[in-house]
């Protein structure tokens, strides 16, 4: 099989006007001096297959991104082991006319915790909010980590049993909401609450003084979970550094060569939005 550069960019969602992937991808299209666009196209979960279908006859390759990662899935004709095991996808290109698909989520949230802790990460507890396609790649990448563990509480108690039975050892279901953040070392929100609004998936006063906060939805200003856990003192990020470091493992796969992070940062990053 022969991967073919691609004829056309783009990210999937729904929605999608929110998206800082264009703005980051762009700059590195630039740097590179690939002569592309990449743009985000708004599909509705109706119209996925079909988009998928005319992405694969334009040789497409691109991001997939809420609420579409786990039922593009089943749209590919070639998935990676590692997309195999997470059971989403968010990266894909075309290879002799057939869709692939890999997830880079699983690379960008590791990089995401190593800048957070500043260190490796490994002999970790960590507790976990949301059992979707995100969450399935939290997961994958704890179970490649030393002496890790997850404790998993989600609104659908059958979605977080299901996730701990796809990843028997790593992950256990909580007790209950306050078990994901007793003894634990970080929290992670993989839930979309803080997309929009002001909802947040758990109080922050209940988050112990020595847990980090890793909360993988993000949005201009920072999510109000992300400012409340700040000005508690906590250690906390947003879900950016997942994104840009996924983005660019995705431009590697599209295109066989690193993209160029400093310009990607730079295409967007403000003294305390970035």
């Amino acid at each position: 099989m022969t991967r073919e550069l691609p004829g056309r960019l783009v990210l999937l969602g729904h929605p999608v006007a929110h998206s800082l992937s264009p703005t980051f991808q762009n700059a590195a299209l630039d740097a590179a001096g690939i002569p592309m666009r990449y743009e985000a196209l708004d599909v509705a979960p109706a119209g996925l297959g079909a988009m998928l279908g005319l992405l694969a006859d334009a040789r497409g390759a691109g991001n997939i991104t809420i609420p579409h990662k786990e039922a593009a899935f089943a749209w590919m004709a070639k998935r990676t082991a590692l997309a195999e095991r997470v059971g989403a996808i968010n990266t894909f290109w075309t290879e002799d006319g057939a869709l692939v698909g890999d997830n880079t989520d699983v690379g960008g949230f590791t990089f995401a915790v190593r800048r957070l802790l500043e260190r490796a990460p490994e002999g970790i507890r960590l507790g976990m909010l949301g059992a979707g396609g995100a969450a399935a790649a939290v997961c994958a990448a704890v179970e490649q980590w030393a002496d890790s563990r997850v404790v998993v509480h989600a609104r659908t108690r059958d979605r977080a049993e299901a996730l701990a039975a796809r990843f028997p050892g790593v992950v256990r279901v909580a007790k209950s909401e306050i078990d994901t953040v007793t003894g634990t070392d970080l929290l992670v929100n993989a839930t979309p609450l803080g997309l929009e609004g002001s909802l947040m998936p758990i109080a922050p006063g209940v988050i112990p003084d020595t847990c980090a906060v890793l909360d993988l939805t993000y949005r201009r200003g920072r999510t109000p979970f992300v400012k409340a856990c700040r000005a508690r003192g906590l250690r906390t990020d947003d879900g950016l550094p997942m994104l840009v470091e996924q983005g660019a493992l995705a431009f590697e796969r599209w295109f066989g060569t690193p993209p160029d992070r400093d310009a990607m940062w730079r295409s967007f990053r403000a003294p305390e939005t970035a």
